[in-house]
């Protein structure tokens, strides 16, 4: 009969004797401090932290993602590398270190899966959506009935060991799983979580959640309670029980909870005490019914509304100290427990191969369900590179399999060798794959020059702030709303997004729909429901709010104005002014934010520098005062955009619009100035019921110099400028490139939006739309210039001269020769 031989003394576990005195220390030169359990965890802190942040710098232009930096920071100082030695791994992480050091770690993984909860869509896991059910369904479900079927034969026709041979089918079912917060965690690294593709991955993500999270919870119940089926079955029901409970008990008590946090104020302490408290406490449940601590904060997390009042609060304090700090820990512990030497050859080739077949196996599956909804199959195998996202989900698996004696230490180093190598793998390809800025490049012209005399004008206005309301909606009455050529607006709220992972566009159907806590959101639209009510029968208002990443917005708002077709977006400048005239803020974030966007719009593009704080605000829809128009044209077409969108202001009555064009004195122009006097000519000749509100002026310039006194000489003689943002080279911008700050204004426009240039006026610098494989230089037109000779002007030198047409009365011409 053979003895039973337990883990200790099989030399799988080891007893850890420790003396109860030894925490903290007295000082380096009385004691070792590794010696002692406080200096010797701050130091694997302090260690693992740098070290990730290194090696996570290192791989960064490699495409990599930080999940593979901190699991390697791990093997780094486990016994694969440095702890091989015998001497630096027992004085850094010796074995008495490792139980603080997981406690530590679980406390992180509880809040971490607590704030995966909370910045979860559970509405999207109810109504995904056809699309991303059948994905994510197909998906999960062929992805585990081949990769089990392709682990049973090769345990029945490859040789390997007992112990691969025994644990290979939990490893093909790990395979099968695809976890949201892997996946969320990945495409926000990228900055993929507002594209297509990423939300067609998210949802599915979250349809397989649903799934998984029901399989997972079975097979611990079966492992915790030693495979014994009475035991599976209680813990199975209890688990199905504690659901059940936290849905009609603890649901209805954090919305009364949400429902005591009064509007507008920080968040109190109990508030957040109420949500700590609720963590560990559902963790502590679900340990007692024999579940995973995890399920329980998830559950609680899922069932906190995510946002406003309670849920973005209480995500932006776990943030850094949960996200950059104890969750890596965790990571990096699954690295500690990983050595490579006890791996095998054989078994290594074994699950290489397991992993690459279960890889092609879930692209192949979503690339054959994409077929029925439209996708390309290249973007189908993105996204079944996005599903392929391994991470912290199939770490907390695999170290409970190994806990419970189910992995042994050669399998469970090639599991977390695997969830590295993956990640290693699909991160760069995605990267290569897939680029979201190429799909908002149309083929068809989408510009204000373009459209036809009678076609509804449809502009995307985004909102940063209450505070530049007026000059939008004054922005929007110029444009000159009619019967014959409505306009259609598309306004967009922006709104960071916090204690949300996915993005959102959120609707607003009429002002009945604005949330009372969110005050501001309910004067823009008021605000812009007023225009809408003046000019009922020519102008259409739809609101949206964009709750988004800042770094990612720009995806959100170039996919509305391509599905909406859209002639061109406004964006706001990224400087606030004072009402002294002086810059109150910046917001690098919205600068980068009108870079990207200018560098993929299906549309053309305005960036509105508001100056109306300086002015009062006033508008002009009850004002009767004339709004003075100017554009500034030295040619392209960028100055045409911006020419043909000020010739629409020009047809309202209460607007009077002037064309400043500016020319290089001393060269001979007649070819060159025919293309834009066609242009010109077009617009006086749709302005001609307008002649009393129209002025056509020319200044001749010699260089830089010349422009920018020109430019100084319009100091408050108008409401609003129009420029184009990009010009041809010339003499005539000569010397203004060096000291221009606003890259996306373009030369003049920065001048223009100086706090140097002494202006009140507004201004609104546009960029025309490019199109596919179009090249800038292909575009603009040559610069507009003037023979000195052609002019036969008498002014002497130093002088600046006027001439007027006698075929127009409101035709100008100056020549400055400064």
């Amino acid at each position: 009969m053979a003895t039973k031989v337990d883990a200790v003394s099989a030399g799988n576990k080891y007893i850890v004797c420790q003396n109860t005195d030894n925490i903290a220390t007295l000082g380096i030169l009385q004691r070792n401090p590794l010696n002692y359990s406080v200096p010797l965890i701050l130091l694997q802190f302090s260690l693992i932290s740098l070290t990730s942040q290194m090696i996570e710098f290192c791989l960064h232009p490699l495409g990599q993602s930080s999940i593979v930096a901190q699991i390697l920071g791990g093997v780094l100082y486990g016994p694969s590398v440095l702890g091989h030695d015998a001497l630096i791994g027992m004085a850094l992480f010796p074995a008495r270190s490792v139980l603080t050091l997981r406690t530590a770690a679980i406390f992180g993984i509880m809040f971490f899966f607590f704030a995966v909860g909370v910045k979860s869509d559970s509405r999207m896991m109810v109504r995904p959506g056809r699309r991303a059910a059948v994905i994510g369904i197909s998906a999960m479900l062929f992805t585990l009935f081949l990769t089990i079927s392709f682990a049973f034969l090769l345990i029945k026709y490859v040789h390997m060991d007992d112990s691969l041979s025994s644990s290979l089918v939990l490893i093909a079912a790990s395979q099968g799983l695809t976890a949201f917060p892997n996946i969320a965690c990945l495409l926000a690294e990228l900055q993929l979580s507002s594209s297509d593709l990423g939300r067609i991955a998210t949802a599915a993500a979250m349809v397989c959640d649903i799934l998984g999270m029901g399989l997972v919870a079975v097979t611990l119940g079966v492992v915790q309670s030693g495979s014994e089926p009475v035991k599976s079955a209680l813990s199975v029901i209890s688990m199905l029980l504690f659901v059940i409970g936290m849905v009609y008990v603890v649901g209805p008590i954090i919305r009364m909870v949400i429902r005591s946090i009064p509007a507008g104020k920080p968040l109190a302490d109990r508030y957040v005490f109420f949500c700590f408290a609720g963590t560990l406490v559902t963790a502590f449940l679900t340990e007692v019914i024999g579940q995973h601590f995890i399920l329980g904060p998830l559950v609680f997390g899922l069932l906190t509304p995510d946002g406003q009042p309670l849920g973005s609060p209480i995500v932006s304090k776990l943030d850094y100290p949960i996200g950059k700090f104890l969750y890596p820990t965790f990571l990096t512990t699954s690295g500690l427990k990983t050595n490579i030497f006890k791996i095998n050859r054989w078994s290594l080739l074994i699950v290489v191969l397991l992993i690459i077949f279960s890889c092609i196996s879930k692209i192949a599956a979503v690339a054959f369900s994409s077929r029925f909804f439209d996708i390309r199959f290249k973007d189908s195998v993105v996204i079944g590179l996005m599903l392929n996202a391994r991470g912290i989900c199939e770490l907390i698996l695999y170290n409970l399999f190994r806990d419970n004696g189910v992995l042994t230490d050669q399998e469970f180093a090639l599991c977390v060798i695997s969830v590295v190598g993956v990640t290693a793998v699909i991160t760069p390809l995605i990267k290569l794959l897939y680029d979201p800025s190429k799909q908002y490049l149309p083929s068809k012209r989408r510009t204000i020059q373009h459209m036809k005399s009678d076609a509804e004008l449809r502009i995307v206005v985004c909102i940063k702030n209450q505070e530049s309301v007026p000059s939008i909606v004054n922005l929007l009455e110029a444009s000159d709303a009619t019967e014959e050529s409505p306009i259609a607006v598309l306004a967009l709220l922006l709104v960071e997004l916090v204690g949300r992972t996915t993005p959102m566009l959120a609707a607003h159907q009429s002002t009945q729909a604005i949330q009372s806590t969110n005050s501001q959101s309910g004067h823009i639209l008021g605000a812009l429901r007023q225009y809408q009510l003046c000019h009922e029968t020519c102008v259409t208002v739809q609101s949206f709010s964009v709750f988004s990443h800042l770094n990612s917005t720009q995806d959100d708002i170039c996919r509305v104005a391509r599905d909406q077709k859209a002639n061109i977006v406004i964006l706001p400048f990224h400087k606030r002014w004072e009402i002294d005239g002086s810059i109150g803020s910046q917001d690098r974030t919205v600068q980068n934010m009108n870079i990207k966007i200018m560098e993929r719009a299906p549309c053309s593009v305005g960036i509105l520098v508001d100056r109306g704080i300086l002015t009062g605000s006033t508008s002009i829809l009850s004002n009767q005062s004339i709004y003075q128009v100017a554009v500034i044209y030295i040619g392209g077409p960028d100055d045409a955009e911006s020419l043909f969108y000020a010739a629409r202001m020009g047809r309202r009555n209460n607007v009077s619009l002037t064309i400043l064009r500016f020319l290089l004195f001393g060269c001979d122009t007649a070819r060159e100035r025919k293309q834009d006097n066609n242009l010109i000519d077009e617009v006086r000749q749709a302005n001609m019921l307008n002649q009393n509100n129209f002025k056509y002026q020319e200044r001749v310039v010699k260089d830089g110099v010349g422009l920018a006194a020109s430019l100084r000489g319009l100091e408050d003689s108008f409401n609003l400028l129009l420029v184009g943002r990009h010009h041809h080279a010339s003499q005539i911008l000569m010397g203004l490139g060096a000291w221009s700050e606003c890259p996306e204004l373009g030369v003049v426009g920065d001048i223009l939006a100086s706090p140097d240039f002494g202006s009140t006026a507004s201004v609104l610098v546009v960029q025309q739309q490019r199109l596919r494989g179009e090249k800038l230089g292909n575009r603009l037109m040559r610069p507009m210039v003037i023979s000195h000779e052609s002019m036969h002007d008498p002014t002497p030198p130093g002088a600046a001269a006027t001439a007027t047409s006698n075929m127009n009365p409101r035709l100008e011409i100056s020549i400055d020769r400064e």
